[in-house]
């Protein structure tokens, strides 16, 4: 099945009219004087290509500029109906497809239980059949696909599209998303860590504001953090930064699935605090989360362990207390090394409730240098389950809008000012 994406040329008219979308998605609402000024474009190319956008029902018009001088300018902002995003987060549990427009606006979302037991053939395949019936559900235009982004819980080469290996799928090795989804539907695909993809989400849309030095925490089975420096995502050498669950913790630790010894991941990921509820039963503990499973401890989660501290268990509220120390260890040395002015953590920790986040806070406060705590905020994310896919739904909208290598200014003078020519 391959659909036929929105046409895309080298001609020089096709690509000042992808600038103009560009510069339109980044600093919208903007007038057509505003787009001269930051392009150098034009005008008289700007005015065709803008009425052509509309015509097409590309662009919309929003409304006049409320300069105090000079003619009010007619303000312009992209349709968000005119190109849908289809978007895939998934781990060793779940697999979740949303549609969304150019917004983005989620406005459609499935989910499924992650097919494990026939490999990676069985995955790849769960993963394109969801593609499809989000299509499907959602009613949209296939030809009005602009791109598709897949969140993935491995270690992931984002610049070539391939999950080099997973801690939490042990079959989920040299996977070419990038390349399979394309020969597939004949579309644009990005592959991002779900780490990555949640960062951006709460970074642009959530808790971390815009903020241009934050951490962002992704609890799980897996540990990861996604790190942005001077309002730069990093990656590294080969996109593996921000492996938190593989900082080192403990030498008399248990083993890692990495191959190393007392990892965060070890030690505080949900496998651990379940295995850690489960042997305190064993030797005889006491504890009111049995009886939220119905009296069957192999069914205890470390989601359950965490409702079950907040309302006042003591045993979980002690697993949960060795939990914020070994969070607070591994986020005290990422402050350390990288300075960040907030961290955000994964919303689902506010099961826990407050004493997670203080925990954590005393621990960073203790090890980590004064100057850069002074001024830190710990907090939880903001959006829950849809937290992924709008990540990865930003990522493939900044790819298609990306800007050429070519000079702007950072900001839209007032339509009124004066235009300055581009030296």
């Amino acid at each position: 099945m391959k659909f036929t994406a929105m046409k895309q040329t080298g001609k020089k008219g096709e690509r000042d009219k992808r600038l103009i979308e560009a510069v339109i998605r980044r600093f919208a609402p903007i007038s057509r004087v505003g787009i001269h000024q930051v392009t150098n474009l034009r005008r008289t190319t700007i005015s065709q290509i803008t009425r052509e956008l509309l015509e097409e029902g590309r662009l919309l018009e929003v409304g006049r500029s409320n300069n105090p001088l000079g003619r009010k300018q007619i303000l312009l902002q992209l349709n968000p109906k005119f190109g849908y995003i289809i978007g895939i987060e998934f781990d060793d549990e779940v697999v979740a497809a949303g549609v969304m427009d150019l917004a983005p606006n989620l406005l459609h979302l499935i989910h499924e239980p992650a097919d494990l037991k026939h490999g990676m053939d069985g995955l790849l395949s769960q993963l394109q059949f969801c593609v499809m019936r989000a299509i499907r559900e959602s009613k949209i235009d296939p030809a009005l696909l602009l791109g598709i982004g897949i969140a993935d819980p491995g270690l992931v080469d984002s610049r070539r599209g391939i999950t080099l290996t997973s801690s939490t799928i042990d079959f989920w090795q040299q996977a070419p998303l990038k390349k399979l989804f394309e020969e597939k539907f004949g579309i644009a695909t990005t592959v991002e860590s779900k780490t990555r993809a949640k960062t951006i989400a709460e970074r642009i849309l959530g808790s971390g504001k815009m903020q241009d030095n934050l951490i962002y925490v992704d609890y799980g089975a897996g540990i990861g953090a996604g790190v942005v420096v001077d309002g730069l995502l990093l990656y590294g050498h080969n996109c593996g930064v921000g492996e938190l669950g593989h900082i080192h913790i403990s030498n008399n630790g248990p083993a890692c699935r990495c191959g190393s010894i007392g990892c965060l991941e070890a030690m505080a990921g949900t496998a651990a605090i379940e295995a850690r509820i489960r042997q305190a039963l064993t030797e005889g503990a006491g504890s009111q989360v049995v009886a939220r499973v119905g009296g069957d401890s192999s069914r205890i989660t470390a989601w359950d362990v965490f409702s079950a501290a907040r309302a006042g268990d003591k045993m979980c509220g002690n697993i949960v207390t060795e939990l914020g120390d070994n969070l607070g260890i591994a986020i005290a040395k990422m402050v350390n090394l990288f300075n960040p002015s907030i961290v955000v953590f994964d919303k689902r920790l506010e099961l826990a409730g407050d004493a997670l986040l203080e925990q954590i806070g005393r621990i960073v406060r203790a090890q980590a240098l004064a100057s850069s705590t002074e001024n830190l905020t710990l907090t939880l994310g903001t959006l829950g389950e849809e937290v992924g896919i709008l990540g990865i739904g930003l990522a493939v909208l900044e790819k298609h809008f990306e800007l050429p290598e070519r000079r702007f200014v950072d900001e839209v003078p007032e339509p009124d000012q004066p235009v300055l020519a581009h030296s």
